[in-house]
């Protein structure tokens, strides 16, 4: 398997991502567009802890032996149904408000979690990672590189929420101070 489409979009989600959160200024950062809706904040630390998530699993999983997996149960529902946003799903993970902290802190923590999943992709390079896998609680089952695809589907995700808190909070207008 060639990791080069991953890591493209892998990387293509992170500044996609970033472009997206920079848009909400720090003052806002905590503040939720709506009632049921996560402020900016909240969505970056549900993004971290998936991708902690994720790469601990893959830790532990490949400690073991591979387990053989039946061909009909490879199928699984398309990555694009991740990134579309078709269906709202709730996280099955419960937020951690430990995480919360200021924007620049917050966005660090979420560029070291993926700099620690492409070390952990390098590391493997030479390891053929498909045979390990783990059932996805909406997808189906998902070999270790599908659920690093799943990494930037879901933040690809997320980028459009963040692109739509944007377009939903207050508006911060600066008056100049020699009016």
């Amino acid at each position: 398997m060639t990791l080069s489409p991953i890591l493209e979009k892998l990387s293509e989600s992170q500044t996609g991502f970033l472009r997206a959160a920079d848009a909400i200024p720090s003052e806002q950062w905590t503040i939720k567009p709506g009632a049921e809706k996560w402020s900016a904040a909240e969505i970056v630390a549900h993004l971290v802890m998936v991708e902690r998530s994720i790469l601990g699993s893959a830790d532990r999983i490949l400690q073991k032996p591979p387990q053989p997996l039946r061909p009909w149960l490879r199928l699984h529902l398309p990555m694009w149904l991740v990134e579309a946003r078709i269906v709202r799903r709730k996280s099955p993970l419960p937020l951690d408000p430990s995480l919360i902290a200021d924007k620049e802190e917050m966005l660090g923590e979420l560029r070291a979690a993926r700099e620690r999943a492409l070390s952990f992709l390098e590391e493997t390079r030479n390891h053929d990672l498909s045979p390990y896998w783990w059932r996805h609680p909406f997808l189906g089952k998902l070999n270790v590189y599908e659920w690093f695809e799943m990494i930037a589907a879901h933040q690809i995700r997320h980028t459009k929420q963040m692109k739509e808190i944007c377009a939903r909070l207050p508006k911060v207008v600066e008056i100049s101070q020699n009016q």
